[in-house]
């Protein structure tokens, strides 16, 4: 696939959910918001307009947090990646209940649109939130936030760009600080929790269960 992680190794699991009426309607009717996930290298300035600054949304699930974001950031292109039909199928209803004219949308594995699809310095952002944690020891490996992944997401962003994080494990979030803070091309940490991040249905779910809530940015450091 990528070369990123190990063969077989992926970061996600695939899920079995039931697909809503309306979003697999979205999916045949909504495709113009759909990139293919396979192919060279994409035109962000074509899709989202010159000099249009694109972010980069790391698994998005019900889409609904992603299209509140895209709503009060026009000016920002988003370039949502998730492998869950029914979640894409979501994303693409509210983006069309949403007139929202900033967000595509790409089924498949992020790493491999990371690698194969998206050129170096292209992107600002990176958002990730509530990446699956993968809480057993021998699952450590499929984390998210790893040395390769780090590598490969800053070579993708401007200098300066940031990577924006969020889980209810403290656990990973502990890694999470001491994967960015081993590497000496990101500073930043943990922040108090941004207003403008909405709150998503993987957050009530914690805040309900107890679990306290983790937001990390990094930033890639500019070049000496």
């Amino acid at each position: 696939m990528t070369g990123v992680l190990r063969p077989g190794v992926r970061t996600y699991k695939p899920r079995r959910s039931r697909i809503t009426d309306r979003a697999a309607r979205a999916l045949v009717e909504h495709r113009d918001h759909l990139l293919d996930p396979t192919g060279g290298p994409l035109d962000l300035a074509a899709i989202f307009g010159p000099g249009v600054p694109v972010a980069v949304e790391v698994g998005f699930g019900d889409g609904r947090a992603t299209a509140q974001m895209a709503a009060a950031e026009p000016g920002t292109g988003i370039l949502a990646i998730d492998v869950h039909t029914p979640g894409v199928g979501e994303l693409l209803v509210r983006i069309d209940d949403a007139g929202l004219r900033n967000v595509a949308v790409i089924e498949g594995d992020a790493l491999a649109v990371l690698a194969e699809r998206i050129t170096p310095g292209s992107l600002t952002g990176l958002r990730s939130f509530f990446p699956d944690p993968w809480p057993k020891a021998r699952h450590h490996k499929r984390r998210l936030v790893q040395p390769a992944v780090l590598d490969l997401v800053r070579s993708r962003l401007v200098p300066e760009g940031t990577w924006w994080l969020a889980t209810d494990w403290t656990e990973y979030a502990e890694s999470m600080q001491a994967c960015f803070d081993a590497d000496p091309h990101w500073s930043g940490g943990a922040v108090d929790r941004p207003q403008d991040r909405p709150e998503t249905r993987y957050e009530r779910r914690a805040l309900r269960d107890g679990r306290p809530i983790t937001d990390l940015v990094y930033r890639v450091r500019p070049p000496v």
